[in-house]
C-alpha cells in the first residue's frame, strides 16, 4: 500500500440518479461556443469550426442543491446552462462511430463563469483560466445512465434565475453533437474512465447576483439548482 506523506486530497464525485453510490470524477473538459446563437451574442462566428476546449479542476464539481459563497474576484458571475456527459470507458482516436460507446451517462450542468475576468484576459490575449476553474464552479445534477435513458439528442435546456427564464434551447442544436466531441477530445488526449464533458451553452447567458438562485433543467434528466449566499 502506498503511504503519502500528507492525507490523500477527497476523491470528487457526483450524484446518480436513485442511487446511494457516486460517481467518480477525473477530470472535467468544456466545450466552447457549441451554439450558433451563443457564438453571436460572444461576438464569435457561428461556423463550425473544430471545437475548442478549457479544464476545469474536477474538484469544482458540485452537487444540486449546493450554497457555496459567491465566488471572490468577481461582480459579473454567469450562468451557463449545459448537458454534461460522463465518459464511463476510456479511449484514444476514438472514431465518432464508436464514440457514444464510450458514454455512462448525462447529466444536467452549469459552467459557472467569472465574466469579467474572462473579458480582461482576453482583452489581454492571456489565459482565462481563473475565470473558469475556480471552486465550486461546475454544478451538476444527478447522472442518469445511459442504460436507462438511451442517449439524449433532443431535449429543451433552459436556465432561470429566481425563477426568470434566462436561457432557452435544445440540445438537438449542438453544432458539435456529442459522438463528435468525444471523438475530437480523444485525438488530442486520452479519455478516461470519470472524465466529464460540459458540451456547451445556448445563447442568453447571464448574471447571478448575490443571493440568488439558478435552476438548470434538461427534459429526461434531473435538474440543478445552485444559491449562491
Amino acid at each position: 500500500m502506498t503511504r503519502f506523506i500528507l492525507p490523500a486530497p477527497k476523491t470528487p464525485s457526483v450524484e446518480i440518479f436513485e442511487s446511494d453510490a457516486r460517481f467518480a470524477v477525473r477530470r472535467i473538459f468544456c466545450v466552447g461556443r457549441n451554439y450558433a446563437e451563443h457564438a453571436r451574442e460572444m461576438g464569435a462566428d457561428p461556423d463550425r469550426e473544430p471545437p475548442f476546449f478549457f479544464t476545469k479542476p474536477a474538484d469544482a464539481v458540485v452537487d444540486d442543491a449546493a450554497y457555496p459563497p459567491y465566488p471572490p474576484q468577481t461582480q459579473n458571475l454567469h450562468h451557463e446552462a449545459e448537458l454534461v456527459v460522463a465518459i464511463g470507458v476510456g479511449g484514444a482516436k476514438i472514431a465518432p462511430d464508436q464514440a457514444l460507446n464510450h458514454v455512462w451517462g448525462y447529466a444536467t450542468g452549469n459552467d459557472l463563469t467569472r465574466r469579467d475576468l474572462q473579458a480582461a484576459a482576453k482583452e489581454k490575449r492571456r489565459p482565462w483560466d481563473m475565470s473558469k476553474g475556480f471552486d465550486q464552479s461546475a454544478a451538476c445534477g444527478a447522472l442518469h445512465p445511459v442504460s436507462a435513458i438511451g442517449h439524449p439528442v433532443r431535449g429543451r435546456i433552459t436556465a432561470h434565475v429566481d425563477g426568470d427564464l434566462r436561457q432557452d434551447g435544445d440540445i438537438g442544436d449542438l453544432i458539435w453533437p456529442v459522438a463528435d466531441v468525444i471523438a475530437y477530445l480523444s485525438n488530442s488526449v486520452t479519455l478516461a474512465t470519470g472524465d466529464l464533458i460540459y458540451t456547451g451553452t445556448p445563447a442568453g447567458v447571464g448574471p447571478i447576483g448575490r443571493g440568488e438562485s439558478c435552476t438548470v433543467a434538461i427534459d429526461g434528466l434531473s435538474s440543478v439548482t445552485t444559491t449562491y449566499v
